[in-house]
Parts: C-alpha cells; structure tokens; sequence
C-alpha cells in the first residue's frame, strides 16, 4: 500500500546533487529520497518530539519513495554573488581595516519552476498501522522541500493506494531501475544508508554523515521521463514523455 500526497509548489525549488560544491552544480528537478525522509523526519520533531523522530527514524530510512512531478517544469540558471569563508583565516578585502571571515564570490544557481503539482509517494505495505496514520498527519506537515525557501503547499488530505499509476518514478529503486524511457534524464539522487541511525541524522550528535557508506547517505542513478523540449542560455524547459 501506498501514501500519496499531492503538493503544490509556491516557489521555484532548488536542490544540488549531493557531489557538487558550494559554489557551482546543477540543480535536481526532483527532491531526493533523502530529502524527502528528511521532511518527514523534520515534521515528526517539530510535531511530537524528538523521541518521536529517533523511534520512527529506522522506518523512515527503509521507506520506498516514488515521485510524479508535472507534465512540465523549467530550470532557469543564473550567476549570483554569495558569501564564502576565507581559506587563510580572517582578511580585510575591503581596505577599510576591518578584517572578516567571509568574503564575496561568484557562484552558479539554478531553480526548477512546475508547471503543475507534484506529487509524492510512500510505500507503508509493511509498517504498522498507527505509524501508517502518523506518516498521514506527517506528509500534511511538510512545507518546503529541497533548499530551504523550496515552498510547497499540500492541495488535499494525503490517500491510500494498493498500487501506482504508471507515470509515477520510483526514486530509489532497490536493484537498477527495472524499465525507463532512453529519452529520459538521468538525475543521481541520495537516500539514507541500510545502517543509517538518527544519530547521523542528528546534526548536534557529532557523528559525520559520509556520502557512499552505508552509516550515510548512499546514491541511486534514476531515469525520469523528461524531454527537452526548448533551451537558451537561461533556461531549459522540460516536458514529459509517454511510455
């Protein structure tokens, strides 16, 4: 069985695949399945606690997500200034005599528009029923998703489904991706680790969340069924592939 929520955006979303830097790297048109745990986790904090989040975390971390973003969606880039702390220690750049730790750079931006709601799918066959109602109130609690800002608004009360639709993604396949459209776009996702604990999660516990480890966050190579169908040097637009 599976939950499905159905979201729509209020801003342009933005989320850089886990191996890119901080000042450059192209943005995902999807939230990853780690960011989407993440949320939830997030919502379960906020709403019941943190030993809440620590007992529902191993469910979290082990849940099978799916994804059916618009029929069209467009990614603009852009260049921006950001601020970025100096290498070799605090230094004055402005010859004002003031020195700080933080100094001015270019950096490479990009950010999705949909061109419709997105909607998102777990998969909760084996979890207990009253955490299955808890996931509910959850995925109603989520409200930004990908970089903080990402706004998303939920349009109705989260339903339940034996099975899903063919034009919903599964975002983190448990082998390789079983059939995918070769017009597709190759988008690489993170997901939380098999051995994963909330710990890693826990960004005060001191426990470094490593990408490629089991204890971190692993990668899945996802095909989704987007074309393009029209570029320029400031945007791209996508649109959905039947079959």
């Amino acid at each position: 069985m599976w939950l499905i929520a159905e979201y729509q955006p209020t801003t342009l979303f933005t989320l850089k695949p886990a191996t890119t830097t901080s000042s450059g790297g192209k943005s995902l048109v999807v939230p990853t399945p780690f960011a989407i745990k993440m949320a939830l986790l997030d919502a379960g904090i906020r709403t019941r606690g943190v030993d809440v989040g620590r007992e529902i975390f191993p469910t979290l971390r082990d849940l099978a997500v799916a994804a059916r973003p618009p029929d069209r969606l467009v990614v603009s880039n852009t260049f921006m200034k950001i601020l970025r702390p100096h290498k070799s220690g605090p230094r004055d750049v402005n010859g004002a005599g003031l020195e700080t730790p933080m100094g001015n750079t270019i950096a490479f931006r990009e950010y999705v528009q949909f061109g419709g709601p997105l909607t998102l799918a777990i998969d909760v066959q084996d979890v207990d029923a009253d955490l299955v109602h808890l996931l509910e109130r959850l995925l109603a609690q989520i409200n930004y998703l990908g970089k903080r800002g990402g706004f998303m608004q939920l349009t109705q009360l989260p339903e339940r489904a034996e099975a899903l639709s063919d034009d919903f993604t599964r975002l983190n396949p448990a082998g390789m991706q079983a059939a995918f459209n070769l017009n597709g776009i190759l988008q690489v996702l993170d997901d939380c680790g098999p051995r994963m604990t909330f710990e890693h999660a826990d960004i005060y516990s001191g426990k470094y969340l490593y990408l490629g480890r089991e204890t971190g966050r692993v990668l899945h190579h996802v095909v989704l069924p987007y074309r393009v169908a029209r570029s320029s040097r400031g945007f791209t637009l996508y649109e959905r592939v039947a079959g």
